[in-house]
């Protein structure tokens, strides 16, 4: 059969890669030059690996891109357990950074009770050990996590996350999205040795050898139903697979799928991310890789040291540092350059360190990067099958409850090609 896949993200490469291994002629469509969407990297001057536009790690707990890189020969992933931490302020406005990766580090926090930390770690095992409960799709994450955990821990651990992560829908995340959060996240993280360009270049590399049809800097046009076969800008199709965010295959498709059923993706709700890199003579952060901010007087989501993880010796001794947000569409942020984000996060960067100099910035911006994961998600988001024969979804809004990540892009993309 001819299949089109529309998008080369991690998602659509693996469906290529079973599908074409099966005997099928694969066409694959990306947009950009380069594959590998959301994972996709970068090299600055005298870079000898790759970076990502967007932070990327593995959890030790992801065994579908572990399985994946195992099958196709790839042994470039490795596993360190980098330093995670939070900021927080005190009433005086003065700023301190605790470490919060294990549970001595949650007994030694002073800034709660130790009826609160004990609670608080009570609650954080019962998510990581207890299955999926019908619980968590009923009640939002600020319900469950003031109920469970107590306001002063809402208050003091989770609130500011939660308005960094998803802004003015924080009080509407359904704590099932919490309950994945726990239950995935392990100490050891993961990283790709050249950067997950270099898995990316692998998979490609596979592709070709399989006589995949890779077309990179494709934009689709338009997609058409004939009979039962399908056009893809004029070409002809048995099947596709569609990787894109749902709000661009909602304008892709609104002459194939009944409105009836596009009517209730136009109910997702999603918000846009920005990633500002800095390239820097000194490390912003001292130990830390992942500094989580719990605090609402520092204006950014997250910043993450990834030479405190990826050794700096691979970018020509330089350190990089990604600061992050996720925005409304309207945000003044996305309109900002990378010189107008320096001036406005620069002030706040000072407080942590002000020796460093910045040598070179990069910014990114991606639509569509975050769902809004509230109690109507799950009935509104995509399925792999369609009310049209032969047309199958496979984006990144089916990871739910999970966060976004390459584990569960390789996984849509192995299931989408047992179905098709």
């Amino acid at each position: 059969m001819k299949i089109a896949i529309l998008g080369g993200g991690i998602t659509g490469l693996t469906a290529a890669y079973y599908l074409s291994r099966d005997g099928h002629e694969i066409t694959v469509m990306e947009k950009e030059r380069v594959l590998g969407g959301l994972a996709a990297g970068f090299k600055g001057n005298d870079w000898n690996w790759h970076l990502e536009r967007a932070y990327h790690h593995l959890f030790a707990t992801d065994n579908d891109i572990l399985n994946f890189a195992k099958e196709i020969g790839f042994k470039k992933i490795y596993f360190e357990s980098p330093e995670t931490s939070s900021l927080f302020n005190n009433e005086s406005n003065n700023f301190s950074v605790y470490p919060l990766d294990t549970p001595i580090d949650l007994l030694r926090f002073p800034l709660l009770s130790l009826i609160d930390k004990l609670r608080a770690g009570f609650v954080i095992v019962f998510l990581k050990l207890s299955p999926f409960l019908p619980l968590y799709k009923k009640m939002t994450s600020e319900e469950f996590l003031k109920k469970s955990m107590g306001i002063n821990v809402w208050n003091r651990l989770w609130k500011q996350l939660f308005r960094g992560k998803f802004g003015r829908y924080a009080g509407i995340i359904s704590s099932s999205f919490i309950w994945a959060r726990i239950k995935k996240r392990t100490k050891a993280l993961g990283y790709v040795e050249g950067g997950f360009q270099s898995f990316i270049d692998h998979v490609e590399s596979m592709l070709k050898s399989l006589k995949v049809n890779v077309l990179t800097g494709y934009q689709v046009e338009n997609i058409k139903k004939m009979g039962d076969k399908f056009l893809v800008n004029g070409q002809t199709y048995d099947k596709i697979i569609s990787t894109l965010p749902t709000p661009i295959l909602v304008k892709l498709t609104s002459n194939i799928f009944p409105k009836e059923y596009l009517s209730r993706f136009n109910k997702l709700k999603y918000l846009h991310a920005i990633t500002l890199i800095l390239e820097t003579d000194k490390q912003i952060l001292d130990k830390t890789y992942w500094l989580n901010i719990c605090t609402e007087k520092i204006p950014f989501m997250i910043l993450a040291q990834h030479t405190n993880f990826a050794d700096k010796k691979n970018y020509n001794n330089n350190h990089l540092a990604y600061i992050g947000w996720y925005v409304d569409k309207n945000d003044e942020k996305l309109k900002m350059k990378s010189e107008e984000l320096i001036e406005y996060v620069l002030p706040h960067l000072k407080i942590l360190n002000s020796k460093f100099f910045i040598l070179n910035s990069y910014l990114f911006k991606a639509p569509f990067a975050q769902p809004i994961f509230d109690r109507d998600f799950e009935k509104n988001k995509p399925d792999f099958i369609t009310p049209v024969k032969n047309f199958f979804i496979a984006n990144l809004d089916m990871t739910y409850p999970y966060d976004r990540g390459t584990n569960y892009a390789v996984k849509l993309g192995k299931e989408v090609a047992k179905m098709v």
